[in-house]
């Protein structure tokens, strides 16, 4: 019945409509024999919770954030699907924001009192703010970190293992012969400790397969932008001895550096494979269709939503650090024959 009321429920039911509320909001427990009883008249009222009415008693917006470096960036796009879905099944909204990797925004947002900001708490995914500024912000906003910089177990944090991710791309290119492996998209400098991690890794499978490792081929870059995977590959042609593979540390990168292959006449993979990092859906329809790590985005958005919202509720005081699970997703990029 649309439109049901907690003393509709008590009728049906047979109780009072303070057991109702306790059945609904579970703080106060009840016998089995009465939580079966109510949830059966929930169920035959089709009763559903007024969360405006309840957040607001709670003192609560009912409204979490999620800001990101880029949002026109399709792995970012696609975390915050699954954030909102993640968010949607405990009765959240999901608002969304943009940072464009500005270190001044990031500290603005961690710098804002809880009395001033329209959600209850936050997901961030930084590129600019190092890990000393966010220890000494001073709100109580909740906060959950995603991706990006290494936090030593100070925050809640929800990421890839980036060091495992990177060494499954590049022992994958090695499992196909390739040994004069190149990598696109390392930043040697404070803030990017993602691409570090990945370099580690990417040197971690060249030396266990006893390939020495050519400064020459490794080739920094300020983001993972397309145009910047282009002109990284642009360089490794230009070597007296070009790669006969790429690690790209994410799919943009990869697509970049496909691009400018295609244009120079270089055959991928049979003169160079490529593999990226994110599982992008553009990478499914590339040409060629790209091998790549392809991270949980799913469970990414569940472990970080049900995280902050422990910390909201007062159940999730001591910082975690969540590592999401990854797979290998090998396509054209690499084997030549479509393979997922």
């Amino acid at each position: 019945m649309a439109g049901s009321t907690l003393r509709d429920v008590a009728r049906r039911a047979g109780v009072s409509i303070r057991t109702v509320s306790n059945v609904v909001n579970g703080s106060v427990p009840v016998s089995d024999e009465l939580r079966v009883r109510v949830q059966a008249a929930l169920d035959e009222l089709d009763y559903r919770p007024n969360l405006v009415a309840r957040n607001l008693r709670r003192g609560r917006s009912g409204m979490i954030a999620l800001v990101v470096p880029e949002l026109d960036v399709p792995y970012f796009a696609e975390l915050a699907r699954e954030v909102i879905t993640a968010a949607r099944a405990h009765g959240y909204v999901v608002m969304l924001d943009q940072t464009d990797g500005d270190g001044e925004r990031e500290r603005e947002l961690l710098g804002r009192e809880s009395r001033a900001t329209m959600f209850d708490g936050l997901l961030l995914s930084p590129l600019s703010i190092s890990a000393d500024e966010l220890r000494r912000r001073t709100n109580r906003v909740p906060v959950v970190l995603l991706g990006e910089h290494i936090f030593n177990g100070s925050f809640h944090h929800v990421a890839i293992d980036n060091v495992v991710a990177a060494r499954d791309a590049t022992e994958h290119l090695l499992g196909l012969g390739r040994r004069r492996i190149a990598a696109i998209g390392d930043q040697p400098y404070s803030t990017g400790e993602t691409a570090q991690l990945r370099t580690t890794g990417y040197r971690q499978a060249l030396e266990r397969a006893g390939v020495t490792v050519d400064e020459e081929l490794i080739v920094p870059t300020p983001r993972f932008h397309r145009h910047l995977g282009a002109q990284a590959m642009e360089r490794l042609l230009a070597l007296p001895e070009p790669p006969d593979a790429v690690f790209c540390y994410n799919d943009l990168l990869a697509i970049g550096a496909m691009h400018t292959l295609t244009r120079a006449g270089v055959r991928v993979p049979d003169d160079i494979a490529v593999v990226g990092v994110d599982g992008i859906q553009e990478g499914r329809y590339s040409s060629p269709s790209l091998t790549t790590v392809a991270p949980d985005k799913a469970a990414i958005a569940r472990t970080a939503v049900s995280t902050l919202l422990g910390v909201i509720d007062g159940s999730a005081p001591a910082p975690t650090e969540a590592k999401a699970p990854h797979r290998l997703v090998v396509r054209e990029s690499t084997t030549g024959a479509r393979a997922g």
